[in-house]
């Protein structure tokens, strides 16, 4: 019980006390563009508990689900194939790094010509962001493969896709993993982008439509509903993650413990 109301206290200290900071200050410096907490939670109720929530946070979602899986896949099947070769590897890799450079959200113009201004193209443009460190660090997990799993691979006769599976995921799996971490806040932040350059629905476009019209306390509670988000994106992550990574996580608990 101890542990978990200490557990409860690193995890809702900070809010508590920076929700609590900006109570004060608006109350004390009152101003339109920063309403009081109270009143964005009142206002967040009102505006999407409500066929708003099906209306625009779930589309929203499902276009940054199918962008993020979409550039995971790709990045993880592309990251094997150019980590084991090494030909193929010097043959991509300006053009990775050329493209890995380019922001995703300057395509956005060109692709609404090519492509038009639909889901198409906003989940094209999520998982154009989002694959980039997936692939880059599906390649460096790749290429720090153990030489001494290597040997033992080939003496066993391990090839292609039983050693792909049993040996190369298992080792480059942390760094993937990292790889998938970095890649959903970039995903969430390219869905709100191309929501609001091109969109008719979602949280973007309607959030953009209420600083548009000055709706202060709306804009303030749909900022709050990519918060929310986020934060269940990044505990719905870390559990996968603890479970996938379990014997890594484990090796480095004795480590630590030694």
């Amino acid at each position: 019980m101890k542990k978990l109301l200490v557990s409860l206290g690193y995890t809702l200290g900070l809010p508590i006390i920076l929700i609590a900071l900006w109570w004060v200050i608006a109350t004390v410096w009152p101003s339109f563009f920063f309403p009081t907490p109270g009143e964005i939670f009142v206002t967040f109720l009102e505006t999407w508990i409500s066929p708003r929530l099906w209306l625009d946070v779930l589309p929203s979602i499902l276009r940054f689900g199918l962008g993020v899986i979409i550039a995971i896949v790709l990045g993880i099947l592309l990251g094997i194939l150019v980590g084991l070769n090494r030909d193929l590897r010097a043959f991509t890799e300006p053009v990775f790094e050329f493209f890995r450079a380019l922001p995703a959200p300057v395509l956005i113009p060109v692709l609404l010509l090519v492509v038009g201004p639909n889901d198409a193209m906003r989940i094209f443009v999520i998982a154009l962001a989002a694959i980039w460190p997936v692939l880059l660090n599906t390649i460096a997990g790749v290429r720090a493969a153990d030489p001494v799993q290597n040997d033992t691979s080939r003496s066993y006769g391990i090839h292609g896709l039983s050693r792909v599976r049993h040996q190369v995921l298992p080792g480059a799996a942390p760094q993937i993993l990292a790889g998938v971490r970095q890649s959903l806040p970039i995903g969430l932040i390219l869905m709100v982008i191309s929501e609001m350059f091109a969109g008719s629905t979602g949280l973007g476009f309607t959030i953009i439509q209420f600083q548009r019209r000055f709706a202060i306390p709306e804009m303030w509670s749909g900022i709050l509903v990519l918060g929310l988000i986020g934060y269940g994106v990044a505990v719905v992550f870390r559990i996968i993650e603890r479970r996938t990574l379990r014997w890594y996580l484990g090796l480095k608990d004795l480590e630590n413990a030694a």
